[in-house]
């Protein structure tokens, strides 16, 4: 469980991101991550990233975060963990041209596999994951939240800028933020103890819907876009006995939690 935190200042606007603002944000994160914590604001204060460390796959000082590609032109930030990180890095290899700094980081997995196949790398993972990845080439900022939503990621467009994190109070370090309430969702959690995506209980904050990626680029133009839904992928169950059904569920049940057992300290 990682946290990251993050500032978008539009083109043409006066505001520039500071270092204190996101180290502000990310710190209010810590317990997410207890292992490190590290800032990255690009030299025109345009863009500014912040991470907290649960260490899981790679331990070494290599795989902390922000994390940036060979050349710089793609910077990360990650919670969560990609599965299946390790066909891919082997796919990649292959493939040729990408410039490796760790040893089997997932991260670096997904930043180079971005770098490959741009965000279509997405429907390439497994695993649980928020990420938000800037693309200095294309002066785009890319938001994105696994399959489930079992990673949060919030964000608020205000004032001339986009923020995000993993959890709502870090968008509030930024005293400029909106804390109006929004009132439906705020019904929704008075009967059901939770608010649907994109609602949170802030009129001025917004949940990224699981499934779903978010492209905002400089000038403050976004675009979302839903990338998966459960109905998208039913398979018919194969005919057979009530005891043969229940054995293949087994074995897929089996292969995912082998899955999920992928980790460099005990789980």
């Amino acid at each position: 469980m990682c946290g990251l935190a993050g500032v978008l200042a539009f083109d043409r606007g006066p505001f520039l991101v500071t270092e204190p603002l996101v180290t502000r944000m990310r710190e209010t994160m810590r317990h997410r991550g207890p292992d490190g914590g590290a800032t990255w604001i690009d030299p025109e204060g345009r863009i500014g990233l912040g991470h907290r460390r649960l260490s899981i796959i790679d331990l070494a000082t290599a795989a902390a975060q922000p994390m940036s590609n060979e050349d710089g032109s793609l910077w990360i930030v990650f919670n969560g963990e990609v599965y299946n990180h390790a066909e891919l890095r082997a796919e990649l290899v292959a493939l040729g041209g990408h410039c490796w700094k760790t040893d089997h980081a997932d991260t670096e997995v997904l930043l180079h596999g971005f770098e490959q196949w741009g965000i279509d790398v997405i429907h390439r993972l497994r695993g649980m994951f928020a990420f938000a990845l800037w693309d200095a080439r294309s002066h785009e900022l890319w938001l994105v939240r696994d399959r489930i939503g079992i990673k949060p990621l919030y964000y608020s467009v205000h004032h001339g800028r986009l923020t995000f994190a993993s959890e709502i109070k870090a968008l509030l370090e930024d005293r400029e933020q909106p804390r109006e309430i929004h009132e439906e969702a705020f019904y929704h959690f008075l009967s059901f103890l939770t608010t649907p995506a994109p609602q949170t209980l802030f009129a001025g904050i917004r949940k990224l819907p699981s499934g779903s990626w978010l492209k905002v680029r400089a000038d403050g133009s976004t675009e979302e876009q839903r990338y998966w839904d459960v109905w998208d992928d039913v398979v018919p169950i194969e005919s057979g006995s009530d005891e043969e059904i229940a054995e293949r569920v087994l074995a897929e049940l089996r292969t995912s939690v082998k899955l999920r057992k992928v980790s460099d300290v005990p789980v």
